[in-house]
């Protein structure tokens, strides 16, 4: 939960940056939150740290873009609100002047690093009678998201229906259960152990959502074995399991989590990656289907530029020596906002009024079209990777992870068989 500050706690939270849940979070059980619009962090964990310092620079492009490390406490105010605060790492602000600040949101809610004394952005009027009111209607939220929580548990797929006419990525904070279930047991598990620690390390990570107006995220886990060289017995025996009982045993790579914008019903679709452990083959590639399905038609245009960066990552990966990437994930990200196309002679005026009905066949020249977008692939999570180059790991691999690029290979497989089944 967030709350809002009033004046007289900012100099408590001097130097800080509140950190809030990452919308677009749809698998994984690591929580990640949001620093900025272009930044988020997550928990720091040894080996992945040491991955993104030391990985090759041909594999860059298909990584997200590290920026470093930041001391998070974990807090409670006078009302028992928790909420987790970002500092620069040591006190030390030098190595943090390169990452931009100034697009934190909400404003009334966060502080900027500054060697001035800490301001309250945009709300410095905000009385305290407001502030203890919102924290209530928080509380009331933070009870209700629990109940909702153990319902999650029996809802794999969830639609949620969204204001066509307001701000459809603004609408996925208010919707995303998988965000906000990392959320609360990030902050269950800090309070748990307040009492022992409460300061713990996170990496800062682009934003790879952050160029997309509405973003459409699928996180695929990758190859045909899950668990780590230093997994225990019991979790080997488990990660062994959920490959065997799902399609990561057959074609490398299942479904961890989704979520799509489909524009024909207005609705955002999350799947999580419960679901996506029963999915057999062909419910893999129907899953695939619907992730690029808006609702409406198909986004062909968006299939030569996912397989054409399946294809070169998989290049990339063949030529990497003794790299294991044990439960890693791929992420496939596009933009759910449907652009749309109008005849060259409309008047200006026009185009103004233009509204959601024009994508009926009716409109005419004003109909919908689609067009070419962005695709982003990038590898994320990288707790269990190995590699020959870290010196204190026990085992050493050869070779390339052929399991990973099976993965890739029938992924690739499985996306040209939707284009070609699509056009015929």
């Amino acid at each position: 939960m967030s709350p809002a500050f009033g004046a007289m706690e900012v100099e408590h939270y001097a130097k800080g940056v509140l950190l809030e849940p990452f919308v677009h979070q749809v698998g994984g059980h690591s929580c990640v939150l949001r620093f900025n619009d272009k930044t988020i962090c997550k928990p720091l964990i040894q080996r992945e740290h040491q991955f993104y310092e030391t990985l090759p620079t041909e594999m860059r492009k298909f990584t997200p873009q590290y920026e470093g490390v930041v001391s998070v406490s974990f807090e409670e105010d006078e009302d028992g609100n928790l909420c987790l605060i970002a500092y620069p790492l040591n006190g030390d602000h030098d190595n943090l002047e390169s990452i931009d600040n100034s697009d934190c949101e909400p404003k009334n809610k966060l502080l900027r690093w500054t060697n001035k004394k800490a301001v309250l952005l945009e709300n410095d009027k905000i009385t305290k009678e407001w502030v203890r009111q919102h924290r209530k209607e928080e509380k009331m939220k933070s009870h209700k998201l629990e109940e909702e929580f153990e319902w999650l548990k029996k809802s794999e797929v969830l639609y949620y229906s969204v204001e066509k006419k307001g701000n459809v990525s603004s609408q996925f904070k208010h919707h995303n259960p998988w965000s906000m279930k990392c959320h609360q047991q990030q902050l269950r598990r800090m309070k748990e152990n307040a009492k022992h620690r409460n300061q713990y390390k996170f990496i800062l990570l682009e934003n790879l959502t952050s160029r997309y107006e509405v973003p459409c995220v699928l996180d695929l886990k990758m190859g045909t074995r899950q668990h780590g060289d230093d997994a225990s017995e019991e979790k080997k025996a488990n990660q062994i399991r959920k490959c065997q009982q799902s399609t990561s045993a057959v074609i490398g790579v299942r479904v961890c989590g989704m979520q799509v914008y489909q524009t024909g019903t207005g609705q955002l679709m999350f799947m999580n990656k419960y679901h996506g452990r029963k999915l057999s083959v062909q419910g893999f590639k129907e899953a695939l289907y619907q992730f690029f399905h808006n609702g409406k038609y198909l986004r062909r245009e968006l299939f030569e530029s996912v397989i054409k960066k399946l294809t070169e990552l998989k290049s990339v990966l063949e030529k990497q020596e003794s790299y294991r990437f044990y439960s890693s994930s791929l992420l496939i990200i596009y933009d759910g906002k449907e652009l749309r196309e109008v005849a060259v002679d409309s008047d200006p005026e026009d185009l103004e009024d233009l509204s959601e009905e024009s994508s009926d066949e009716s409109a005419g020249a004003y109909a919908y079209k689609p067009t070419a977008s962005t695709v982003d692939v990038r590898m994320i999570d990288f707790a269990h990777t190995t590699c020959k180059y870290y010196g204190e790991d026990s085992v050493v691999h050869e070779g390339q992870d052929t399991g990973y690029v099976f993965g890739l290979q029938n992924l690739i497989g499985i996306i040209k068989e939707i284009r070609d089944e699509s056009s015929e």
